[in-house]
């Protein structure tokens, strides 16, 4: 090789490194968005899909005049205030309805109760201890009930438990915890120490704590940094888990997010029980934040398997730092992170720099190769800013007021009142072919535990069947970045799809064994083939 040439290999090696690293490791995957309603009257700070596949959405009711009013010239009692703070949304007609709520529900929790019914508890002033009950129907509207709560809750949890009650955790200066419905009038709330430990008295950070069901029937609870497993019939820690490395607070203010990873059913058991949580603020960024300095929001995910006997976190980097991010289980098992900002916490004027791009995780994949950068949307979404998975595999997306009233204009980010869907790449018009299309059964079937079920299915392109699996996923409450009693199951097919017509399939699956592994109570049901989802069908669990 003469000198020259030598020269000339070593420009272009060089040149050759020197694209490798202008190169994105994350570029956009793709996924689409498009604005539903351009108001829905309200900022959706509080979204709950029901299993009519209508949406109960509400903000709070000191805001101010909503941009709807409420029907047939209401008004709230002893109140001037005439408009609505709550919706339904119907998502076949893309239409609302205005509802009428009487008490506060500002930063309350809810779950939905095996038949159907949305119970939502708290809020603030004169909602601390109410709780709220709503059945949808064409005129149906919630009923409230003054002081069903023992203790005031605002930044509670609530997670539906295996005997159809369900659990409220915490709160502001509320380190207890009690069940709704009550067993009888004496019930007393339960005193939870660790909620202390975690609070800190200048921020909190242990509001909105992250809780899941465990498949033992026992309680994760994850507050500002750490986590117990929590034997809540017995009021006893079962174990502590590590502190999360770099002992960065998780919980409101600093607003990460979190997920129970989809749990696989296997010949009725669950191996691996994980939980995966992502962003958040550094310590010490709701006081600057407060005097105007906006720290960047945290870049990672730990994941640990709370199965384990000597459990561990795994850190990963996200592409993109996030704060106020919401996290929600996809019907193929993937994750997505969605709204949230890149600087400041969450609260009244605290949030920096929007994230406008969602990121898709993928559990299954290597470390390394996980997060996936989607197409933004161009709408800021962040504090009080939500997320619902809908039954055609879309994301519904509402919300964000950073302001203490609707404020529309001269703010960095304006009250947001429109409603956007984020349609995941599963739905681009190139997968159609591949798209299952539930048969059989029919929406609102029930299926008991244990038993096997028979799915119908029709594909209409070339079909992998050892690609397809079944999965169950719970519809959640959002709020405030954490979606609660979300859960996702890969139920056990043993590769049982087969051809039974020229493009009809049938897949033999088994139900979840035990209300530990799925509480009674109403699940979407999909069928992927391809990691493409069919639309979800409803059906009850029992």
């Amino acid at each position: 090789m003469t000198f020259s040439t030598s020269l000339l290999y070593r420009h272009l090696l060089l040149l050759f490194l020197l694209l490798l690293l202008h190169v994105p490791t994350c570029p956009a995957a793709g996924g689409s968005w498009s604005v539903l309603l351009p108001s829905i009257g309200i900022s959706a700070m509080h979204m709950q899909l029901l299993p009519n596949n209508r949406v109960v959405m509400y903000d709070r009711t000191d805001f101010g005049i909503s941009n709807i009013s409420l029907p047939n010239g209401k008004c709230r009692p002893n109140s001037t205030d005439c408009s609505a703070h709550s919706v339904e949304y119907d998502v076949a007609s893309n239409s609302i309805r205005p509802l009428m709520v009487l008490t506060n529900v500002w930063c309350s929790s809810g779950s939905l109760m095996p038949d159907g019914r949305l119970i939502q508890t708290g809020g603030w002033a004169d909602g601390y201890r109410v709780v709220r009950v709503y059945k949808s129907c064409d005129s149906c509207d919630w009923q409230e009930i003054k002081n069903g709560l023992i203790k005031q809750r605002w930044y509670a949890t609530n997670h539906i438990l295996p005997g159809g009650r369900q659990i409220i955790i915490g709160g502001r200066q509320a380190f207890n915890y009690e069940f709704y419905p009550k067993m009888s009038a004496t019930d007393n709330a339960l005193s939870l120490p660790f909620l202390v430990q975690t609070n800190d008295p200048n921020v909190e950070n242990n509001l909105y704590p992250f809780v899941f069901l465990n498949t033992d029937g026992n309680l994760f609870i994850f507050a500002n940094n750490r986590a117990i497993l929590f034997d809540y019939s017995k009021n006893q820690i079962i174990r502590s888990y590590p502190t999360m490395p770099g002992g960065q607070p998780r919980n409101y203010p600093s607003t990460g997010s979190a997920v129970l990873l989809p749990l696989r059913i296997k010949q009725g058991k669950v191996d691996a029980v994980e939980v995966l949580l992502c962003g958040g603020a550094p310590k010490g960024a709701f006081v600057n934040a407060n005097n105007g300095k906006f720290d960047g929001a945290l870049n990672n995910c730990g994941q640990i398997k709370i199965s384990d006997t000597n459990p561990k976190w795994i850190m990963e980097t996200m592409p993109l730092a996030r704060v106020m991010g919401d996290m929600l289980l996809l019907p193929n098992g993937h994750v997505l992170i969605i709204n949230g900002a890149s600087a400041g916490v969450a609260g009244w004027e605290l949030g920096r720099n929007p994230v406008l791009s969602p990121v898709t995780y993928r559990p299954d994949n290597q470390i390394g190769s996980r997060f996936e950068v989607q197409n933004p949307s161009t709408k800021p979404r962040v504090y009080h800013s939500t997320a619902v998975l809908l039954h055609d595999g879309r994301v519904l997306v509402g919300g964000s007021n950073p302001h203490d009233k609707y404020v529309f204009r001269k703010v960095l980010y304006p009250t947001e009142l429109s409603l956007e869907a984020f349609s995941p790449s599963y739905l681009d018009s190139s997968s159609s072919r591949s798209r299952p299309r539930i048969l059989s059964p029919e929406t609102n079937t029930t299926i008991s535990y244990g038993k096997p079920v028979t799915i119908k299915f029709t594909v209409s392109g070339h079909v992998d069947l050892n690609s397809v699996y079944v999965t169950m996923v719970a519809p959640s409450f959002n709020t405030h970045s954490f979606s609660m009693n979300q859960r996702l199951l890969v139920l056990d097919s043993g590769n049982s799809t087969k051809v039974v017509g020229k493009v009809d399939y049938r897949v033999r699956v088994m139900a979840p064994p035990s209300g530990n592994i799925a509480p009674a109570g109403n699940y979407l049901l999909f069928v992927v083939h391809k990691e493409i989802p069919s639309p979800g069908i409803w059906v009850h669990m029992q």
